[in-house]
């Protein structure tokens, strides 16, 4: 029998294979309880109402799946009919993302075109190996002089960027987006408010960034699982531009909000809380989604992870596991935000594991000097203000109390006014050397 014969007959064979068919037993909360199926967690299923309704299987026991709904749960009853999707959470990957806006699920939801005929790949992928990943050694420009400049960023490098609520990490994020030298950008809008997106999307991030972006979004009323999700699908794409050789920078506003949404899913599955609430699956979650931005012998993702702080604490629990995990970390002042210091980049709680590896000695000397400067001012400052400081007791703070105005016009900047990287050390170059 030819090779098409048999290719013929074992689809024949399934087609007539009777479908398996499960049923719907208990519907409680957030999860609803399935029996008379075999899936793997991970696996899709579909359960049949008006409208169908898939659900993600996260746990499995001797009283059957238990499985969260990636829809509206409305209409569904118990004894519902459910059969198996055939696998797990699959998404189309190609060039054609690019410009594009997808859900949670990576189905568009821009009005364009369909992306039916692009490859599919599922959202789980493993993360480079640890000595499979070349060595970061050169800096990737983001358009923001304190960034380029005192906390330099690595092709490659995954850094969070740590701030309370209202202190303008989506705003830098969007600054990155127009700015970075990066090929492609891939965003993932995790829990944001359903007004924000659009705003971000033709305010922030205007034609030109989308252009060269693929921005994922699962709002804020969007159910946990499709929350977090998102932030598989978002990487997923991701690893397929770094797979065809290409330097992109991944954007995910924000790490907590995913955090929250295993939070969800963990609790409803039966996990016991730990600390602040966060079941262990969270801490176990984070790394493994983390780890798989970095280099790899084909291109790099470089990671940038907005970390939303409960109370401006930056020993927020999903705050320090980040920090342990990533390779440097933003933090965002809301003193600085709240007296219209834009970005609200505060330097010295700010730092880059990378600066030695991607910075030449002349830069780290500049950024060093700065940071001195920077530092002594912030000892004197009251003192100043009150009019006890005597000049010449300390030559840093004499030397940045000279130079204080340009400096502050050096850290601040527009949205709309990135610079490149070559410009960013000649400007604090000059600024040192006045």
């Amino acid at each position: 029998m030819s090779p098409l014969s048999t290719a013929v007959l074992e689809r024949a064979r399934g087609a007539a294979r009777p479908a398996r068919l499960g049923r719907v037993s208990e519907l409680l909360g957030l999860q609803l309880r399935v029996t008379g199926l075999q899936a793997a967690v991970g696996d899709l299923l579909s359960v049949e109402s008006a409208v169908p309704v898939l659900a993600e299987v996260v746990a499995s026991g001797p009283t059957g799946l238990v499985c969260l709904p990636l829809g509206s749960t409305a209409g569904l009853t118990i004894g519902a009919p459910v059969h198996a999707a055939g696998g797990p959470l699959t998404i189309g990957v190609g060039e054609a993302l690019r410009g594009r806006v997808l859900d949670g699920l990576g189905r568009p939801i821009d009005g364009g075109p369909a992306i039916d005929g692009l490859p599919r790949v599922t959202v789980e992928n493993p993360a480079p190996g640890a000595l499979t990943r070349p060595r970061i050694d050169h800096q990737v420009g983001l358009g923001v002089r304190a960034l380029d400049a005192l906390v330099p960023c690595g092709r490659g490098q995954r850094i969070g960027i740590m701030a309370g609520s209202g202190v303008g990490k989506s705003s830098l994020l969007s600054m990155v987006a127009r700015g970075t030298d990066a090929e492609v950008s891939v965003i993932a809008l995790v829990g944001e408010r359903g007004r924000e997106v659009r705003e971000f999307i033709e305010n922030d991030l205007g034609p030109g960034g989308l252009a060269r972006s693929v921005v994922v979004v699962a709002t804020s009323d969007a159910p946990p699982v499709e929350r977090l999700r998102s932030a598989f699908v978002a990487t997923r794409i991701a690893e397929f531009f770094r797979d065809t050789g290409k330097n992109v920078v991944l954007m995910m506003d924000s790490l907590t909000r995913v955090a929250m949404a295993q939070r969800e899913i963990g609790l409803s599955a039966g996990e016991p809380p730990a600390t602040r609430g966060y079941p262990p699956s969270v801490f176990t979650l984070m790394p493994r989604l983390l780890e798989r931005a970095g280099t790899s012998t084909a291109g790099s993702i470089t990671g940038l992870y907005t970390i939303l702080v409960e109370g401006d604490d930056l020993q927020d629990p999903i705050g320090d596991a980040a920090r342990s995990i990533l390779d440097g970390h933003v933090v965002l002042s809301r003193r600085l935000a709240t007296s219209g210091h834009f970005p609200a980049v505060d330097v010295l709680e700010s730092i880059s594991r990378v600066t030695n590896a991607v910075t030449t000695r002349e830069q780290q000397h500049d950024a060093r000097q700065l940071r001195r400067m920077l530092a002594a001012h912030r000892d004197v400052r009251e003192l100043v203000e009150i009019g006890a400081y005597v000049p010449g007791a300390n030559p840093d703070a004499d030397q940045a109390l000279a130079r204080m105005p340009r400096i502050e016009a050096f850290l601040q900047q527009d949205m709309d006014d990135p610079t490149d990287t070559a410009t960013t050390w000649q400007r604090l170059n000059g600024l040192l050397s006045s």
